[in-house]
């Protein structure tokens, strides 16, 4: 049984393990300079057991879980369109409400609390998602990998600019870009990582502004860089939903075969670069090239890999299943609570340890954080109805104050939107 009341349990599974699998990347951009999340040679990650932890990560988790959260996002963005409609409601009213606060919320995340948020980039792709609705499975799909080949050309852009920078060393444009790249891929100065890991341990004020300086135009730039993709992804998890995938329908066999194939070619393809990277020292092009428009056509299979994977493992009433559905079915509250976690720990407005710990250190942070999840999710959700952040979302969206605790749910809580 894959269902309990309104609720899907395949869904609320695989978004459990999407969002705890952000963290495993998300967790380098908390503790280290920015460079290091793709670059372990940017901050002291090149060696011994860190540079296995990176090996571990990139082929098997990088890109896969925020694929896997995006895919999730598109099948639950129809869920709710599919129940408002059944409803008798307006399912653009709804639809858009819920997407321009979220809009608001993750600008306020990404200025207030951390500069790596997603949800903004979801909020205006998924506007863009929602003209989809009524599509076929088979347009779905296939507009999906046509913005895979347009995501493509635009990622192509960064290695083709560093040769052009290094074909023309003089150019003072180019060399300024190739500047910009290494603070994002590559290797930087020692001088700039200092000053990085000083304003990171300094105050939360301080932080802010830099912060809201650089990051005014990024949730528009996220969505012309990387909204492609994420809308492709939506697209695919929305197709998911429609063919059953997500629902239950698909038997046993059809799931293996399919983490069978995403597994099968994209894991050796990702061990290919991974060798790559090692072996040029993880130079500027090597990388930009490896983790951007090398990734771009296998994603979607190791996506797909995941999905599937999760759905065989998953044990309908068993206590790890329970526990990982009710850490997705409140996947917004866990998202930015691990935010507020991370940062607390890292900046220096409270334990001040950017910088301090090594890539394999600071995956104790992770494990603990997981169990925070874990811990909380299922017994918050015996007791409410919904997640305490997608209550206050729910609520603003709707334009009045939703029931938080409601008897009738009991300790199954049925209703609860995706």
């Amino acid at each position: 049984m894959t269902t309990t009341g309104t609720r899907i349990l395949t869904l609320d599974t695989v978004r459990g393990v999407a969002v705890m699998g952000i963290l495993l990347l998300n967790i380098i951009a908390f503790a280290m300079p920015a460079p290091a999340y793709y670059n372990p040679a940017a901050y002291g990650g090149d060696a011994g057991v860190d540079l296995a932890v990176w090996l571990v990560n990139f082929i098997f988790f990088d890109g896969k879980m925020r694929g896997l959260f995006s895919f999730l996002f598109g099948a639950s963005l129809l869920l709710v369109v599919d129940r408002a409609v059944a409803k008798g409601e307006s399912p653009a009213r709804v639809h858009y409400a819920r997407m321009v606060w979220l809009l608001v919320f993750g600008l306020l995340h990404g200025w207030l609390i951390w500069w790596g948020d997603i949800l903004s980039n979801y909020a205006l792709v998924g506007m863009i998602a929602f003209l989809f609705r009524d599509a076929t499975t088979k347009t779905m799909i296939g507009v999906g990998f046509g913005l895979l080949v347009v995501q493509l050309l635009v990622t192509l852009s960064i290695p083709l600019l560093i040769l052009g920078a290094q074909a023309a060393p003089a150019d003072p444009g180019l060399m300024e870009a190739r500047e910009a790249m290494e603070q994002g891929f590559g290797q930087p100065s020692a001088a700039w990582l200092a000053d990085q890991v000083a304003l990171y341990r300094g105050s939360w004020r301080t932080i802010a502004i830099d912060r809201f300086e650089d990051m005014q135009l990024m949730p528009l730039m996220g969505v012309l860089q990387f909204g492609w993709e994420t809308l492709a992804y939506m697209l695919f998890g929305m197709a998911a939903l429609r063919g059953g995938m997500l629902t239950g329908a698909w038997p046993r066999a059809r799931h293996v075969k399919w983490a069978a194939i995403g597994f099968g070619v994209s894991l050796p393809v990702y061990a290919l670069l991974a060798i790559w990277m090692i072996s040029s020292d993880f130079s500027l092009l090597s990388v930009t090239t490896a983790v951007m428009p090398a990734t771009v056509p296998f994603r979607p299979l190791a996506v797909m890999g995941w999905a599937s994977l999760i759905v065989l493992a998953m044990r309908p009433g068993g206590f790890l299943t329970r526990r990982v559905a009710a850490t997705g079915r409140m996947a917004f509250s866990n998202y930015l609570g691990t935010s507020l976690v991370c940062t607390t720990i890292f900046y220096g407005y409270g334990l001040g340890l950017f910088g301090e710990m090594s890539r394999a250190e600071a995956y104790w942070v992770v494990a603990a954080v997981w169990a925070l999840m874990l811990l909380w999710s299922k017994p918050w959700l015996d007791r409410f109805a919904y997640g305490p952040l997608e209550w206050l979302w729910r609520s603003l969206s709707r334009g009045q104050v939703q029931r938080l605790r409601d008897r009738a749910f009991g300790h199954h809580s049925a209703n609860a939107t995706q």
